[in-house]
């Protein structure tokens, strides 16, 4: 029986004044503040449209519900002693893809086409290494015999540039999924971005950030503090090279790397900080966990942080020309709409 259908216990209908983060996929929390959210020592019921959640939290102005697998209807609400809340509209992550083994952000064409990874096991060579998935969500084998692949990025040839933490290489393999090498030497090479410029920066998990030209010549660009699983970069508008690394610290940095090589911490605080990408509004985001949740936080040009989704085992993200946002956790890509992102 539908919540709109069950009989009335005589109770004041719940009213949701808040919902944050905006978004969430599936295994994250939402925190509920209102009135009449629940009653006494009956528990009160959350649904995304039909599907019921499970409370974590109960309360009468606060509740904290977490997202379950089968919920694909952002329209939840609040039931309690048999009254209904109107409906509060909030964004949960689509599946596009699972079975894979992402370990870093995915990589988007401009033609909104995802590419991620299949990494596998250290050494492990698996039949298809790199999937691309079009904008109809249909996965398709796209590159084979790199192990172990990492990090993603296109070029502005149109080429996808992965990186390869088993033997620090870097390929090249083109729309057609022709793989060649493209720089060897790495270490154990994890994150890689590149300039306006057409350098390439990759970071080696031990804790060099290699520079290699357009001429495929290497040098060592800057110096960090090693990373136990690998090192995710992206360039901001300012030129800087923004770079996260976790470590066995829970006070974690987001470092910026200047032009000239220099390190210094941007934000710190933060517990294993992984893949981040910036959006067409220069705000930086980071897939972390921060004062005891775990999701994706927005930093802002004063660098105050924000939770804009929830969600376990984020590993990477990357904006869409659309607008919207690929997410791959360990094992899963998602996308999510950013309605709700934007600072106000």
């Amino acid at each position: 029986m539908s919540a709109a259908s069950e009989p009335s216990l005589g109770g004041i209908p719940p009213v949701i004044d808040t919902l944050s983060p905006p978004s969430a996929i599936a295994g994250g929390d939402f925190e509920i503040l209102g009135s009449h959210l629940s009653s006494g020592d009956r528990q009160s019921i959350v649904r995304f449209g039909d599907v019921t959640a499970r409370l974590v939290i109960g309360g009468e102005r606060r509740i904290v519900v977490r997202v379950p697998e089968e919920a694909v209807e952002g329209a939840l609400t609040v039931e309690s002693l048999g009254e209904s809340s109107e409906i509060m509209t909030c964004a949960l992550g689509f599946p596009v893809a699972d079975d894979l083994h992402p370990v870093a952000s995915p990589a988007v064409d401009d033609d909104g086409n995802i590419y991620t990874t299949q990494s596998g096991t250290r050494g492990e060579k698996v039949p298809v290494s790199v999937f691309k998935i079009d904008t109809s969500h249909t996965v398709h084998p796209f590159a084979s015999e790199i192990v172990n692949p990492t990090g993603l990025v296109m070029s502005p040839w149109g080429d996808l540039l992965v990186s390869g933490r088993n033997n620090g290489t870097v390929y090249s393999v083109t729309p057609s999924g022709s793989v060649s090498v493209y720089a060897e030497g790495m270490g154990v090479a994890t994150g890689i971005a590149m300039d306006g410029d057409q350098n390439l920066y990759v970071g080696d998990r031990t804790g060099t950030i290699f520079k290699i030209a357009p001429d495929r010549q290497i040098f060592v660009f800057a110096t960090m503090e090693p990373s136990i699983s690998a090192f995710h970069l992206a360039f901001g508008p300012d030129g800087g090279l923004y770079v996260t690394g976790p470590t066995t610290s829970s006070f974690d940095a987001v470092y910026r790397i200047n032009p000239d090589g220099e390190v210094s911490d941007y934000v710190r605080g933060f517990g294993r900080p992984q893949g981040i990408a910036f959006d067409r509004d220069s705000n930086l985001y980071v897939a972390t966990s921060y004062q005891g949740r775990k999701g994706v936080f927005r930093i802002d040009e004063t660098k105050a942080v924000t939770q804009v989704l929830s969600g376990p085992g984020i590993v990477g993200l990357a904006f869409r020309p659309s607008g919207d946002v690929v997410l791959t956790t360990t094992t899963s890509v998602y996308r999510v709409s950013t309605d709700g992102w934007a600072p106000e």
